[in-house]
């Protein structure tokens, strides 16, 4: 059975990234994960005209902003008007879209950061990806390993969706909102303009517009 509402184009709209063709490629999020450092790799050989690769691998938009205490690891791109704070960790395997803020203490690891999305202060997201605008408040967390290291599933209502995958985070859509010190466990979908409270330990998937309090 096919859940829509957690495909790919219902989650985001693609026209804000740079990756939309590996988008195109598959129906849901997931399915990108495994292909994300290729996908940028290959991005990076025909990078558009104002990005300059200040080490190996790494491309960065003249109009960005990179602190000088940032650690960045290939392959990586960094759009316009992006900022990268100080103490920022991007370990590779990222792309970061027009407009996103990467914060102070931020560790980013194999994930796509569409236009506008916000990462600002303390959070680790790994094996994720955020869609346009989406924001992650102080301390939250993308986890993306669960504690028995057993594949990660999505859980849809009464299904269980098997992404084969032992490393898999959090898919945000669209202006998804979640609070301070909130932990997305592995293979948590959280649908456009939803809603994350403070504090909540999330897991599994909701809706486009729903509110989670804990």
């Amino acid at each position: 059975m096919q859940h829509e509402e957690l495909f790919s184009r219902n989650l985001f709209d693609l026209s804000h990234t740079l990756a939309k063709k590996l988008f195109d490629k598959f129906l849901y999020p997931w399915e990108v994960l495994p292909h994300i450092f290729e996908e940028i790799s290959l991005i990076s050989t025909n990078i558009e005209i104002g990005f300059r690769e200040i080490s190996e691998g790494v491309f960065v938009h003249e109009t960005a902003e990179i602190a000088p205490s940032a650690a960045i690891g290939a392959p990586c791109i960094i759009c316009a008007h992006a900022r990268v704070r100080h103490g920022a960790f991007l370990r590779g395997g990222v792309l970061v879209g027009e407009d996103c803020v990467v914060g102070n203490s931020t560790e980013l690891k194999n994930c796509i950061l569409f236009d506008g999305a916000q990462v600002p202060h303390f959070n680790y997201v790994g094996d994720s990806i955020l869609g346009h605008r989406a924001h992650l408040g102080a301390g939250a967390i993308a986890s993306n390993l669960r504690g028995d290291r057993a594949p990660v599933s999505i859980c849809c209502g009464k299904e269980r969706i098997q992404t084969g995958l032992k490393k898999c985070g959090a898919f945000l859509g669209d202006r998804a909102e979640v609070g301070c010190n909130a932990v997305l466990n592995p293979g948590t979908v959280v649908g456009p303009n939803a809603r994350i409270y403070p504090l909540v330990s999330a897991r599994g998937s909701y809706p486009a517009g729903s509110i989670v309090k804990g």
